[in-house]
Order: structure tokens, then sequence, then C-alpha cells
């Protein structure tokens, strides 16, 4: 099974997981939003739901998907300490910009 990583290393799961972030949306609608075939959506919205980053609700013929933004907490961990390297970084940038000022 792939890791949440390299599922979202895709550009598409990514844009599918942006259109499911706004709503709930059918096979159909997405497959209209990205222009891409419906078996090829099919097989980026398998590989989301394995990695459980879409849940599927079934409404008579239709199957709807959301998003399930749980398994992105594994992504925001390992971002956190490059978020406090950029930060002190950019604080550092930020002080000599104002010491060049003055």
């Amino acid at each position: 099974m792939a890791t949440t990583f390299e599922v979202v290393s895709d550009p598409t799961r990514r844009r599918i997981l942006d259109l499911l972030r706004e709503r709930e949306r059918s096979v159909g609608e997405l497959v209209e939003c990205l222009g891409l075939s419906q078996p090829g959506v099919s097989k980026h919205l398998r590989m989301l739901r394995e990695a459980g980053l879409v849940h599927v609700r079934r409404d008579a013929q239709r199957r709807w998907y959301g998003l399930c933004a749980e398994p992105l907490a594994e992504i925001d961990a390992w971002l956190g300490p490059y978020r406090e390297f950029w930060a002190r970084h950019l604080d550092a940038l930020e002080r000599h910009l104002d010491q060049e000022k003055e």
C-alpha cells in the first residue's frame, strides 16, 4: 500500500483533494472538472480511498466522494520543523532588512 506522501505526490490526486475539500462530488463531476476519462479518475479515487484520504457514500446508482483529512496530519507533522526553519530564517531576514533601513 502506498504511503500518504506517495499518494499526494501526484498532482491529479492533489487536485481531486482540493475539489473534495469544497464539497462531496460524484465521479462524473470530477471527470468534468479534471478533464480526464472516467476510468482515469476512478483509478485516482481508488488510490485515495485505499490511503484513507476519501470516503464513499452510495446514493442509489451514484457514488459520492468526500474528503477524509485525518491522514494529512502525517504530512502536517512532517512539515512542522520546516515551517519553524523558514520562520526563523525569515525573521532573521526581516531583522537584517530593518537594520539596513536604519
